[in-house]
């Protein structure tokens, strides 16, 4: 009875209803890999307190916001990730776990850059801004719940590419004349 209701509450939550127990784990295993990998990346390219700060303060969110924001998005994106994957076969489908697999690649790309190379960083978060909006628009399409999942993504990464563009801006803007 319990082992039931596990089951159901899972195949809720993973859109994995008649699927076997070796497909949702492989594509567990796949999506949080594949996130797992990004956060791993970010924080091998993280700034040390001996890197001099490029970011101007106030610019950048403290270490303490990232803190409270990725986690929660990057379990949003296995779950998103993990719904499709478990959705039935189709072209939507595979287009759409191409598009999550490019946004979790361009993720890793926009943190290993990191804050010392502002135009690769702003290149990469405008490029994954735009892949992310495709994938929550494909993923509607296979998975309603599994685009919404994406929603909150989409809109930070729409906030650090503005944020980027601006230290870019920032960082390449002539004299001023006064």
């Amino acid at each position: 009875m319990i082992a039931q209701a596990a089951r159901d509450a899972v195949d809720d939550l993973a859109n994995s209803r008649g699927r076997s127990i070796r497909h949702l784990l492989l594509g567990l295993g796949l999506t949080a890999g594949a996130v797992l990998a990004s956060a791993v990346i970010a924080r091998a390219s993280a700034p040390t307190p001996d890197d001099p700060p490029t970011p101007p303060p106030g610019l950048s969110p403290s270490k303490a916001a990232f803190g409270m924001i990725w986690p929660p998005l990057f379990l949003a994106l296995t779950l998103s990730g993990l719904r499709v994957w478990n959705a039935p076969s189709s072209p939507a489908r595979t287009q759409a776990l191409t598009l999550w697999g490019v946004v979790q690649a361009l993720n890793a790309v926009w943190m290993a850059l990191g804050p010392r190379r502002l135009g690769g960083q702003l290149t990469a978060a405008v490029t994954s801004l735009g892949t992310a909006a495709a994938y929550a628009w494909r993923a509607r399409q296979v998975d309603p719940p599994a685009a919404s999942m994406v929603t909150p993504y989409v809109g930070w990464i729409g906030f650090a590419s503005v944020l980027s563009g601006e230290l870019w801006r920032r960082d390449h803007a002539g004299p001023t004349l006064h």
